[in-house]
């Protein structure tokens, strides 16, 4: 670990505090990188980073250079800021970290310290910048309205989904969470939003024409199906996506979407042979990721989430399949539980724990099936696996990564 990501961890805890003045301050302080380049801005609460890995690979197969700003990571800290899908390096990572420190310096005077979250916004805006990539791909932390990246103006925003998940910050109601998320609307700027419930979509609606700008509605203005794509402009069909589960289509429609909308509207040139390509091609770790034979890994970190994982399952005919379970407190891990309880056969739930402090434990799960090494129960699964049988890892992305790290190591 390097002195930037040790002086990282000291901030964890300062995530989410309300009001943008410092960010504000702090990129003015910078010189406003993040107005160097032109970028999408996409926020939700399932899909994000999936839209963003299909329209990394789109824009890069058009011949663009990409920057690429998500969260969180599963390998590497280094992950969150991509160019070309190609991870920050570790030397550009301190030297800018380094720059930030120098920065908050001044900062100090007026503001309070930097968290987490910031400072790696901050790294991402400045790693881009350098690199003059032609455009940024910007993944919200939590929300959109009081998140950290709405310094930024995105040329265009995306909403992939509005759920129940981190209500504590966001509020109970989903038209509350639907608020924060149309946060990231700009005057004048196009929005592209995925099949949202009623409520959700009426809020979008209502900020849209607040702000006088275009919003582009999944099941209206695009659609996706039968492998084809279609608006009011193009029908592309024989489409091929390389991540699955048919929620997919719906996040390969977003990006596609939102793709051509940027493309348009910065006037670039089109190569539509290569938009196949781009969509057959792309990958995002720990999203139904077969990391080993029959062995799925899928951060369904909250309800919406999981009932996606639960449609995959479900679709998987003549298959026997089992679900093994973390999660973190802090979240509603017994309604996941008595969801997954609730679809899946009699014996196919097993509950976990892991090395992340907030982690479930036996004490907290009840009557439900519970291991405390999902090491040994993996390996045992390995080893006796049978041609129909298939293994679902599920839950917090904590555990997700943790897992993930020690199956790739072991293979």
């Amino acid at each position: 670990m390097n002195e930037i990501e040790e002086w990282l961890n000291s901030r964890i805890g300062l995530n989410f505090r309300s009001g943008l003045d410092r960010m504000r301050q702090a990129v003015r302080l910078l010189g406003s990188p993040e107005r160097a380049y032109p970028a999408i801005h996409v926020t939700g609460t399932n899909g994000k980073g999936s839209a963003i890995a299909f329209m990394r690979n789109l824009f890069a197969g058009q011949g663009l250079k990409v920057g690429s700003f998500t969260s969180p990571h599963i390998i590497s800290i280094h992950d969150r800021i991509c160019v070309n899908g190609q991870p920050i390096s570790d030397e550009d990572f301190v030297r800018l970290g380094l720059h930030i420190q120098k920065m908050e310096s001044e900062l100090l005077k007026t503001q309070d310290q930097l968290s987490y979250f910031e400072i790696l916004t901050l790294l991402a805006f400045l790693y881009f910048r350098e690199q003059q990539v032609d455009l940024a791909l910007i993944e919200v932390g939590i929300g959109g309205l009081l998140d950290t990246t709405n310094v930024l103006t995105g040329a265009v925003s995306v909403v992939t989904s509005v759920g129940l998940d981190h209500q504590e910050t966001l509020g109970s109601s989903v038209e509350a969470i639907a608020r924060q998320k149309a946060g990231i609307f700009k005057q004048g700027c196009p929005a592209v939003i995925g099949p949202l419930p009623e409520a959700a979509r009426l809020v979008c609606r209502e900020r849209a024409q607040e702000l006088g700008l275009r919003l582009y509605e999944y099941g209206r203005d695009f659609s996706w199906s039968h492998q084809t794509f279609r608006n009011s402009s193009v029908s592309l069909s024989g489409l091929q996506l390389g991540l699955k589960g048919r929620y997919q289509e719906e996040n390969a429609a977003l990006a596609l979407q939102a793709f051509l909308l940027f493309m348009e509207r910065q006037g670039w040139q089109l190569d539509t042979a290569a938009i196949q390509e781009g969509l057959r091609t792309t990958r995002w770790a720990g999203r139904l990721e077969e990391v080993s034979p029959g062995i799925y890994l899928d951060g369904a970190h909250n309800l919406p989430a999981l009932q996606r994982l639960a449609e995959f399952i479900q679709s998987q005919d003549g298959k026997d399949c089992t679900v093994l379970f973390g999660a973190l407190k802090r979240k509603d891990y017994g309604g996941m539980l008595a969801y997954l309880q609730e679809v899946l056969p009699a014996g196919a739930l097993t509950v976990t724990t892991f090395a992340y402090g907030e982690a479930v434990g036996q004490a907290e799960i009840g009557a439900f099936a519970y291991t405390d090494d999902y090491r040994t129960f993996i390996e045992n699964f390995k080893k006796n696996r049978k041609s129909k049988q298939l293994l679902f890892i599920t839950g917090s992305l904590y555990f997700i990564a943790e897992v993930r790290a020690e199956l790739t190591a072991a293979d």
